[in-house]
């Protein structure tokens, strides 16, 4: 009998060649010392589909069937009786097979072989063999696939090196994670080869070019102003540091000194110096707000020489939590997320390390191309403190065993040399500015505390400055604001969309340039990657590093003799950790006379990761690990991991741009719009999400994507408002 894995259209894949093909695929996207293994992961995980249930199901049979639980099985049964070094690589491939559907699973424990069809655990897909629940013989595998398990000793030496049962579980977590991508991508590509012969997936890449232009650019920058010639020195301070054997590089570099070009630069000098080995730059941004101006700002400077990835989507494509039959393949590759398989990657900080501790395919296929990376973290500072632990482990692992290096990027870098030794005391850290007597030039404001006030004497007291911003920290403040402001204003904030942020940015780029009078309400997302220049910063209290990055917009260039930021307080209520960095800083406030020195940035750091340190130090997937690496939780951990705790909801809006006619084609069921949809969209948390769905002003019509129906409640100047009230102006 011929067995089949995948029919499209007037095609049909046998089995056979699909786990050849996968495993060669599988065994490319792996390390040296795990290709073995990720070859025995694509060889095996298909194996259940020897069997007349799935023939039955790929004709369209609706009886269940669970073909990826066999490879598993098969394992477990052949790995059981075995040395302790068998079962360890026997129960990584378990964890792959059996879940290269559906997600990694939790480990679970022997108890729950006994009640397979009401558990998602591994042992719980181990007891679902084929006399149980899947009623069907798949045996004649054995007569095109050799069942074994490679012995793969390097990597269990890099696993055991170590009594610390912490380090112990997240370094076998962390390879599952990764023979899982190279499993899980090998077989989304495979499949989509089928189907798609002639698709080329190739993506422009002239590394050497890219680099060329940007160099030029920054050589051409002017070095007229003290200003421009410290910034200068301070960049070439930067290249000089930099050593390819660094795993972690460190640019603490002032607002306003070129950061951004300055690391994307030093990036390509390390693919350069690597003589080949670094393929990737991947560029972390930790707001959405920014990406796509951070992309305009790099595809400005390459061009067409190299492919830029933007991958920040409101709208994932994961598979069903059911397995379904593999007949719907078209639907099987619309759900496919990207592989990350690209020259240049800008992203979020969400995306990034969310992939890495996620459980499903969609999200983890892309972990095997994040290694031989250069990975810039923009910005790194606002990694929230009780993900500390995993982030930093991540960043470690990825640069001491993937062979990328990392590049740590802020004007208000954080201490973390206690965090390094205590997560990741075996990697190589470098400080690449060590000489800061040129941030003295940099410091072209003075920092006042008005103390407690409210938003109309703040609207006074702008309205004498010539250029203002004022930046708060709620967008419901920003709005009401904006609408006690007369004269020449803009409104920045996330209840608009990235299209009418980037025209508004625009505007006041233009205004600014003109010497115009303008006044800027916003909230802290113009504190990352906004390049903007003002005579005068009003900051409502919030953490250190807000303020002083506030502060970073206020005589930007060092074109006047001084610019003012003026510290205010309110009565508004802000919980949480928030609140904490806003005591801190208040503390600070009064203690030093200086607090952009690098003095009191360090004491706030100190004081705040002492705040959240149990949590910090709880925070790992081995926490609720009972047991050795049976047991890992590996989607519970997962779903625990929010880089955002709030969940929220993408909300299209029409009216604007090309927005309507990709709404129109999404409703005609062309889901290939949604990225393309993304600057278009508002993302609103569950409560506010609740209100627009008890107000009928939304609707998804059938798409999975929400777009606003009642284009009254969006205002092109203030963004989404679902309380919309007619008899209020601006």
């Amino acid at each position: 009998m011929e067995y089949y894995a995948h029919k499209y259209r007037d095609k049909r894949q046998t089995v056979k060649e699909h786990l050849k093909n996968t495993a060669f695929l599988a065994e490319s996207n792996a390390l040296s010392f795990m290709k073995s293994m990720a070859y025995a992961a694509g060889l095996l995980h298909d194996i259940g589909k020897y069997s007349k249930a799935f023939q039955e199901r790929l004709n369209g049979s609706s009886k269940k069937y669970e073909h990826s639980s066999c490879g598993a099985i098969e394992i477990y049964n052949f790995a059981k009786d075995r040395e302790a070094a068998v079962q360890m690589i026997g129960f990584m491939l378990e964890y792959c097979i059996a879940g290269h559907h559906t997600g990694l699973p939790d480990g679970g424990n022997k108890r729950d072989m006994l009640n397979p069809e009401e558990n998602p655990t591994l042992y719980a897909r181990l007891g679902r063999s084929e006399n149980y629940v899947n009623k069907s013989d798949y045996s004649d595998y054995k007569k095109e696939i050799n069942l074994d398990i490679p012995e793969c000793k390097e990597l269990l030496s890099l696993i055991c090196s170590t009594d610390n049962k912490t380090e112990f579980i997240e370094r076998y977590a962390f390879f599952t994670r990764y023979l899982f991508s190279c499993l899980t991508d090998a077989d989304f590509l495979d499949t989509e080869r089928f189907c798609n012969e002639d698709t080329d997936l190739t993506l422009c890449s002239d590394m050497i070019s890219a680099e060329h232009t940007l160099n030029d650019k920054l050589e051409h920058m002017k070095a007229d102003t003290d200003l421009q010639k410290a910034r200068a020195r301070l960049q070439r301070q930067a290249y000089s540091g930099i050593d390819i054997n660094d795993e972690i590089s460190i640019l603490n570099m002032p607002t306003g000194s070129g950061k951004t070009l300055c690391s994307l630069n030093a990036a390509f000098k390390m693919i350069s110096a690597s003589g080949g080995k670094l393929k990737r730059i991947i560029y972390v941004i930790p707001y959405t707000s920014i990406i796509e101006q951070t992309a305009e700002v790099f595809s400005g400077i390459f061009g067409n020489r190299t492919a830029i990835l933007q991958h920040h989507s409101n709208y994932d494509f994961e598979p069903s939590e059911q397995e379904t039959p593999d007949d719907n393949t078209e639907q099987k590759l619309k759900k496919a997320a990207e592989n990350w398989d690209a020259p240049v990657i800008i992203t979020t900080s969400v995306q990034f390390f969310e992939s890495l501790y996620h459980y499903k395919s969609s999200r983890l296929r892309k972990l095997h191309n994040i290694a031989d990376s250069v990975i810039v973290f923009d910005e790194i500072h606002l990694l929230p403190t009780e993900l500390l632990q995993p982030c930093l482990r991540a960043v470690g692992y990825i640069t001491k065993y993937l062979g990328s290096r990392a590049v740590f990027l802020s004007a208000t870098m954080p201490n973390y040399n206690e965090l390094f030794q205590k997560y990741i005391p075996d990697c190589i850290v470098k400080q690449l500015i060590t000489d800061i007597t040129d941030f003295s030039y940099f410091k072209k404001c003075t920092y006042t505390d008005l103390g407690m006030t409210d938003y109309e004497s703040i609207a006074v007291k702008a309205s004498a400055y010539k250029q203002v911003l004022i930046v708060v920290n709620t967008k419901k403040a920003a709005r009401e604001l904006y609408c006690m402001l007369p004269g020449n204003k803009y409104h920045l904030s996330t209840y608009m969309t990235p299209f009418d942020r980037s025209r508004i940015i625009d505007s006041i780029k233009k205004d600014l340039l003109a010497e115009k009078s303008v006044t800027v309400v916003s909230t802290s997302l113009i504190e990352a990657g906004v390049d903007l220049d003002f005579e005068t910063v009003f900051r409502e209290l919030s953490g250190l590093d807000n303020i002083l990055q506030a502060g970073g917009r206020c005589n930007r260039e060092g074109k006047r003799e001084s610019g003012a930021v003026c510290v205010f307080r309110t009565d508004t209520n802000i919980k949480g950790e928030r609140q904490n960095c806003m005591q801190v800083t208040s503390d600070l406030l009064k203690t030093y006379d200086d607090i952009t020195s690098p003095e009191c940035v360090e004491e706030y750091y100190r004081r705040i990761f002492k705040l959240s340190e149990k949590r910090t130090d709880e925070n790992t997937i081995a926490q609720n690990c009972i047991g050795d690496y049976r047991n890992i939780p590996f989607r519970t951990y997962a779903e625990s991991f929010k880089m955002i705790k709030e969940e929220s909801v993408g909300i299209v809006i029409g009216g604007q741009g090309e927005a309507d006619e990709l709404i129109e084609r999404l409703k005609n069921g062309d889901h290939s719009v949604k990225r393309k949809l993304q600057k278009y969209t508002v993302s609103l948390k569950m409560r506010e999400f609740s209100e627009a769905v008890s107000r009928g002003v939304i609707n998804d019509f059938g798409t999975g994507v929400f777009i606003l129906t009642e284009l009254r409640c969006y205002d092109t100047n203030t963004g989404l408002d679902i309380g919309h009230n007619d008899d209020i102006v601006c």
